[in-house]
This record gives structure tokens, C-alpha cells and sequence, in this order.
């Protein structure tokens, strides 16, 4: 019953909340503002994670990409290895 009745007035709550907010989020005045605000956030998670990047090269570590690079090319020797037991298998028949 309890929880029947919570159930009840968060529904009123959410409804009531959610027609307002609806309102609020679409007007411009709060839209163009937040559009800015993500936008400066984003440039500057670029330029953080490119000043990281270039840190950790000068380290000596592997960035990222490196890391693909490599990860690329044991998949490529993989699968040629794959290929080659392939063969191998198919000459022993």
C-alpha cells in the first residue's frame, strides 16, 4: 500500500516536472548557452588529450595509436598464420 502510494505521487511529481522542464529545455535562451559550454568542453578534452598523447610519446611510451598499430598487425600475422595451417592441412589430406 506504501508503496502503492509512492508509486502515485512520483507519477504526479514526473508529470508536473517533465511538462516544465520540456518548456525550459527547448527555449533558446538555455540552449545556445549549453551548445557553447559543450562545444568549449570539447575543444579543450581535444587539446588535453592531444598535450597527454604527445607526453607520453616523449616518455617513451605508447600512445594510443601505437598501440593499435601493433594490436593491427598481430591480427594481420595472426590470421596469415591461420591461413598457412590452413594450407598445410589441406596438402597433408
Amino acid at each position: 500500500m506504501a508503496w502503492q502510494m509512492f508509486k502515485e505521487r512520483f507519477s504526479v511529481w514526473e508529470r508536473a516536472t517533465s511538462a516544465y522542464l520540456q518548456v525550459w529545455l527547448e527555449n533558446p535562451l538555455v540552449l545556445e548557452p549549453a551548445g557553447a559550454m559543450m562545444t568549449a568542453m570539447m575543444r579543450t578534452k581535444a587539446i588535453s588529450d592531444r598535450a597527454l598523447e604527445s607526453w607520453w610519446g616523449q616518455v617513451g611510451l605508447p600512445t594510443k595509436r601505437d598501440q593499435e598499430r601493433a594490436l593491427h598487425a598481430l591480427n594481420e600475422l595472426e590470421r596469415r598464420l591461420l591461413d598457412l595451417e590452413e594450407r598445410l592441412e589441406d596438402q597433408e589430406r
